[in-house]
């Protein structure tokens, strides 16, 4: 019997997803495990699945569709059974504002206004409709409206075209099905085309000004490209011009959420250790003589290793709070936080105190290329047990982190620092690195971290010990 498959859960926080291609098409066979399409969500694409048996009799969305957790994605029975009202059924549950797939991203409309009283407007006498229909259009205020695409994009696509000021209905797409991405916006902006197409779009902003017409904008991360700024509409404020509201992306409103919530619910507090970093740079130097051109060995890494050292050594700091417990992990699972162009990604690095460092170094580059190609799976990005944050590289020279739940604690690492030391009863010029322990105080004490981060600072100026 033919049935509806739904969009499922593809990660821990994904709330919809954007359809990049179908793998299989209509008719095919399927079978449980078959990989039937590829699915952007708010970190990364993921593959989905399928877990039934059966034929694709109908596909219900488009590549470059958004679609909503569990949504109708595509139906699946035998071959030659008749699934018009199954496609019918599909349809009622997006006219009744259920689950359903949204070919574009829409902004957030106006509320319907209420009485004074409180009465909603579809509540109030037919003959107040007139005059509430004034007062309501009286206090709509035009806003940016994000161009028009009659192509699939990205969210990163979409969302960096409004910055720039871009038409996307004038970019070539040379994504999955002529699929916009944001190496295309990007592409289109370096080449001179995004004058054009943001003197468009100010165009049509101003045709449905004069039209009554308001809706919402987007925002995205800016490249280098020079390019001449869009004349913006009116909005709302003060003065015409005080500020505009941008709708977030998926991924930065996961992120909003999961450290509003930790920072709300986690008590955490925060030990910090400065070391000399001198002996870890030689060391690194050494190795990187040894490997020549196989790789090369980052500092960042060396403290991956000594971090999961660290917490093989003191074990209680490789736990979480679970609610009447201490969930204690017996495996080392590292996360590493990735800048990508639209937030943070925490890929994993699994048992990371059983890899040599050499292995360790090549695993977390491959999976900071993916993160910033969105190509990394579920399985990548969860299950760490801690994680490692480092912002040395931007010239930050300490700092402290939110803590990843359910993690016990994360490391703030920061950058290395010169600065007056003394060395055998004289002043010198000496190296120096910061780091910062934010811990979870249901699970990790004061002592209990402090005595972390003398592991750590013991390995850290006796590098060679990493390689025990």
């Amino acid at each position: 019997m033919a049935q509806i498959i739904g969009l499922p859960k593809l990660s821990p926080t994904m709330e919809e997803g954007v359809l990049v291609r179908w793998v299989k098409k209509e008719g095919e066979k399927v079978s449980p495990g078959d990989l039937v399409a590829e699915v952007e969500t708010d970190k990364a694409n993921m593959d989905f699945n399928i877990e039934d048996d059966g034929v694709l009799l109908k596909l219900l969305v488009k590549e470059g569709d958004t679609v909503k957790l569990g949504a109708p994605v595509a139906i699946l029975g035998k071959a030659g059974e008749d699934v018009a009202a199954l496609v019918a059924e599909a349809a009622s549950m997006a006219d009744a504002g259920g689950a359903a797939p949204v070919p574009e991203p829409v902004p957030d409309q106006p509320k319907k206004a209420a009485a004074n009283d409180g009465t909603p407007a579809s509540e109030r006498d037919p003959a107040e409709a007139p005059a509430a229909a004034k007062k309501t259009a009286a206090q709509k205020v035009p806003a940016p409206k994000a161009p028009a695409s009659a192509k699939p994009a990205s969210p990163l696509a979409k969302s960096l075209a409004i910055e720039l000021g871009i038409d996307l209905r004038t970019v070539p797409g040379t994504g999955p099905g002529g699929r916009i991405v944001e190496r295309d916006v990007r592409a289109f902006a370096e080449g001179g085309g995004a004058e054009a197409g943001a003197e468009g779009a100010v165009e049509e902003e101003a045709a449905e000004a004069d039209a009554g017409s308001s809706t919402g904008t987007g925002t995205g991360t800016g490249g280098t490209a020079m390019v001449k700024a869009p004349v913006m509409p009116a909005v709302r404020g003060d003065q015409e011009g005080d500020f505009v509201d941008v709708p977030a992306s998926n991924m930065r409103k996961r992120i909003a959420g999961r450290l509003t919530e930790a920072k709300r619910d986690v008590p955490h507090f925060y030990l910090m250790r400065k070391f000399d970093v001198e002996p870890l740079l030689a060391f690194r130097g050494r190795l990187n003589a040894l490997l020549g051109d196989r790789g090369k060995v980052s500092v960042n890494d060396l403290i991956v290793k000594a971090v999961a050292l660290a917490l093989r050594r003191v074990p209680d700091c490789n736990a979480s709070w679970n609610g009447d417990s201490i969930r204690k992990f017996r495996r080392v699972h590292v996360g590493v936080a990735v800048a990508i162009e639209d937030g943070l990604v925490t890929p994993v690095v699994r048992d990371a105190d059983l890899k040599g460092i050499g292995v360790i170094a090549a695993e977390i580059q491959d999976l900071a290329k993916r993160a910033k190609e969105r190509q990394l799976k579920a399985h990548e990005i969860t299950g760490s047990t801690f994680t490692v944050s480092n912002l040395g590289m931007f010239q930050i020279e300490r700092f402290t982190a939110v803590i990843n739940p359910p993690e016990g604690g994360i490391l703030a690492v920061g950058g290395i620092v010169e600065e007056p030391v003394v060395k055998d009863g004289q002043v010198v010029v000496g190296k120096r690195m910061t780091v910062t322990m934010s811990c979870d105080h249901r699970v990790i004490d004061g002592a209990l971290g402090a005595k972390f981060l003398a592991v750590l600072v013991e390995q850290l100026e006796k590098p060679e010990s990493l390689a025990l």
